[in-house]
């Protein structure tokens, strides 16, 4: 039965070469039957021999065409004489007309006919003289058409530019600009993804996973009284897995998936947008059950009524309106469910977001540490690494790491391999790319000036020794005076993952990143502008712990974070201009108490610390065992046990905790 089936798609599709074969015959036969073939022969001859052979009255016609050109008839006697035997056309086809014995052409008519017409009278001949016009019926047509043409494929032209592009899909022509964007993945060719192949992310990937089983099995869940949801919104940081997950739930469905972006909806005609929403879901309707994703949906669906400022105009939310009443007005029963993709949820319509359109909400965190591994696993196997390569070291020197810059950080690991020409990816290339990632790339031929170099080295010495002292700064593993992209010297550390943090740990890192400006104080007794990007961290973390986390004692319990993205489009601050002296007055007393109790360190630790500069001048790259020479064990040094086995007990921490960014 396949076979047959096969053989009755395979229909004989019309060849447009036989259209233009069919054309060219026309025009052959209106030329055959019109005489058009038996005009055109004719041997050529001169005016002087026409005359010699009207003198001998071998001449039965003259035609005179368009008072330019002769063509000479014969009479029957000279047609049978030697010289002019060849004359006598035998065509192939066959012609309604005679055909002349000779033609040429002429200079003045009027001298022409009077030659003619003595010679006729001089010899009482019965030679015709005879005009005609003749017109070239299809070249003027044509030639009368052309500019039509020309016209009319200029337009389609244009059209098909402005509207998007090819002329096979869907905005080929300026009559589909309105038909959906969306690509329909097919499970068995489009959609390789499954979730084996995302790693971590297990809260995002069950709740996938039962919309998965939703589309599915839908009567193990309609049988209890439940309803499909409509609709999942996949919110977290750039890079975490929000787009992979949603191409594992076109791997894994096996239903028809439709896929587009935010921005796919908006055209510079006006409805448009609108119009797309109607077709996509149309279309989802008709193959239902299905999927539709749309990445990146805060290109359409940012709240109303904010942006007015702009000028622009209200296609969008004339978009986001035929969005919201489609997701609210299919019945549970189409089997059609949305999923969206977004890393900017504060500035979505409420609207969007109730209960009845995106009724889930999923937030795609960063990985911890165990997740980081789990993700290393995956963007490893492609790679020819060395056998011993320790993934759980990995795991931990990548802390904040998302899933995109993992992936990022194994492929410049391999390029870094082939560069040196090793055969295998080892330890080192993969330190060598999150360097390479984070600091960006070596400059090693940068000219610096030897005073520079040593202002550098302090620089970062006193960065080193400052958090070698403080219990709660974050474990230092390398300090470098090699520029590396716009940075001329940098320290790594390794801070350690909290869910909160606590006031002390917040200072104490505070002061670890004015070492460096403390160390020229102490030094040199004055400043530089090398710690442009310490002060930017210093002032916004104390900005944080006044107005955000209330960690101030003078400003009290207060916080002015508007995590709805309200205040953004405000013209008020949510204070007075009193509370705002106070925590301007209070950011700089954290500030600078940080910075001094800096320089008291450093001052105690003055002959370590030029010994520590001095050991980074010659060598340029120090670790972490030559800070143990110079300062010996460090005192507030924890011990980190990292559990192997994961255990069943899982803490819940309920509440909405905002975590600082290290």
């Amino acid at each position: 039965m396949a076979k047959d089936n096969k053989n009755l798609n395979k229909k004989p599709k019309l060849n447009p070469y036989w259209i233009y074969g069919i054309i060219i015959v026309v025009f052959i036969s209106i030329q055959i039957f019109s005489g058009g073939f038996g005009e055109s022969t004719g041997s050529q001859t001169t005016p002087a021999q026409f005359l010699d052979y009207l003198n001998q009255g071998q001449v039965e016609k003259v035609e005179i065409v368009n008072k330019r050109e002769a063509r000479v008839f014969l009479t029957a006697e000279a047609k049978e004489q030697a010289p002019h035997k060849k004359t006598t056309s035998k065509s192939i086809f066959p012609t309604t007309t005679p055909s002349p014995n000779y033609k040429f052409e002429f200079g003045d008519l009027q001298n022409f006919e009077k030659e003619v017409n003595q010679v006729i009278k001089d010899n009482n001949l019965n030679t015709e003289l005879i005009y005609e016009t003749e017109h070239n019926v299809w070249g003027d047509f044509l030639l009368t058409l052309l500019p039509f043409v020309l016209i009319i494929g200029v337009w389609i032209f244009i059209m098909r530019r402005m509207s998007g592009g090819g002329g096979g899909g869907a905005g080929g022509q300026i009559f589909n600009i309105g038909k959906s964007k969306a690509k329909l993945f097919d499970e068995k060719i489009d959609t390789k993804t499954s979730f084996k192949d995302v790693a971590g992310l297990e809260g995002a990937k069950e709740e996938v996973q039962e919309i998965v089983d939703f589309l599915k099995f839908p009567e193990k869940y309609t049988a209890l009284g439940g309803k499909i949801p409509k609709g999942a919104l996949l919110v977290g940081p750039p890079g975490t897995g929000k787009t992979l997950l949603a191409k594992a739930v076109a791997g894994e469905a096996k239903v028809p998936f439709f896929s587009l972006s935010g921005s796919d909806f908006v055209e510079m005609f006006v409805g448009v947008g609108a119009s797309r929403v109607r077709d996509l879901f149309k279309q989802a309707k008709e193959k239902s059950p299905s999927i539709i994703f749309i990445d990146e949906i805060d290109a359409i669906g940012r709240a109303r009524g904010k942006n007015n400022m702009s000028g622009s105009n209200d296609e969008r939310e004339n978009t986001l309106n035929q969005l919201l009443t489609e997701m609210d007005g299919f019945g549970t029963n189409t089997n059609v469910i949305v999923l969206a993709a977004t890393n900017r949820a504060d500035v979505l319509d409420s609207a969007l977001m109730r209960a009845g359109r995106f009724d889930r909400q999923i937030y795609v965190d960063l990985p911890d540490v165990r997740e980081r591994q789990e993700i290393f696993e995956v963007h490893l196997r492609p790679l020819k690494k060395e056998e011993t390569l320790d993934i759980d070291f990995l795991a931990k020197q990548t802390p904040g790491f998302s899933g995109a810059d993992i992936a990022n950080v194994c492929n410049e690991a391999a390029l870094i391999a082939a560069r040196k020409g090793k055969k295998s990816v080892n330890k080192q290339d993969f330190l060598d790319a999150v360097d390479r990632i984070i600091g960006g790339l070596e400059k090693k031929n940068k000219i610096i000036t030897p005073a520079e170099k040593r202002a550098v080295a302090f620089h970062e010495a006193g960065h080193a020794t400052v958090s070698w002292m403080l219990e709660h700064a974050a474990p230092l593993v390398k300090v470098t005076i090699v520029p590396r992209g716009r940075s001329l010297g940098a320290a790594w550390y390794l801070p350690e993952e909290r869910l909160i943090v606590h006031p002390e740990q917040m200072l104490d890192e505070m002061c670890a990143a004015l070492g460096g400006r403390a160390a020229e104080k102490v030094i040199f007794d004055k400043i530089s502008t090398g710690a442009l990007s310490d002060l930017e961290k210093v002032t916004k973390q104390a900005r944080a712990m006044v107005t955000v986390y209330g960690l101030s004692d003078k400003v009290g319990n207060l916080t002015y974070y508007d995590s709805s993205g309200q205040s953004e489009y405000g013209f008020t601050k949510p204070y007075s201009e009193k509370t705002a002296e106070l925590i301007d007055k209070e950011i700089s007393d954290i500030i600078e108490k940080q910075y001094q109790r800096a320089i008291a360190l450093l001052e105690q630790n003055k002959d370590k610390l030029t010994e520590l500069a001095e050991v980074l001048l010659d060598k340029e790259v120090i670790f972490k065992d030559n800070l143990e020479k110079i300062f010996g064990k460090r005192a507030f040094e924890k011990a980190h046990v990292i559990e192997e086995t994961i255990t069943d007990v899982k803490t819940e921490v309920k509440g909405d905790i905002k975590t600082e960014e290290n």
